[in-house]
């Protein structure tokens, strides 16, 4: 369950603009603040039903941006291999006796953490 609300997390980050201002407010409800459909549904005095349907046209319209544009998948790529980078210059870092390829090695390591944070 966690890596699902994680993904959705991501998909909404990336694409919730793309929504309806009534998904957008029930997706945020839902999977940020953590309210049930119940709790969504008399603050808004509509069904349980309805509240649910929108959400799953939500979740559908995210899962389909991202398949069409795979924006989410190249994000998450990206970041393993920044943090491949980071990982491989610590390494050279420490068996390079040339000070001069330290320097240059941690600047790549230091790249390559900005560029994660992005």
């Amino acid at each position: 369950m966690k890596n699902q609300a994680y993904r959705m997390a991501l998909l909404f980050d990336f694409y919730g603009e793309m929504l309806t201002p009534r998904q957008k407010e029930f997706y945020d409800l839902y999977y940020n603040e953590d309210l049930s459909l119940t709790e969504i549904a008399e603050n808004y005095d509509m069904s349980r039903q309805g509240v649910r349907d929108a959400i799953v046209r939500a979740e559908a319209a995210l899962e389909e941006l991202e398949e069409k544009t795979g924006i989410v998948k190249r994000f998450q790529e990206q970041k393993h291999q920044l943090e491949e980078i980071e990982s491989l210059a610590q390494a050279a870092r420490s068996v390079s006796a040339d000070p001069t390829v330290s320097d240059y090695l941690r600047r790549i390591q230091e790249l390559a953490n900005h560029l994660k944070q992005e």
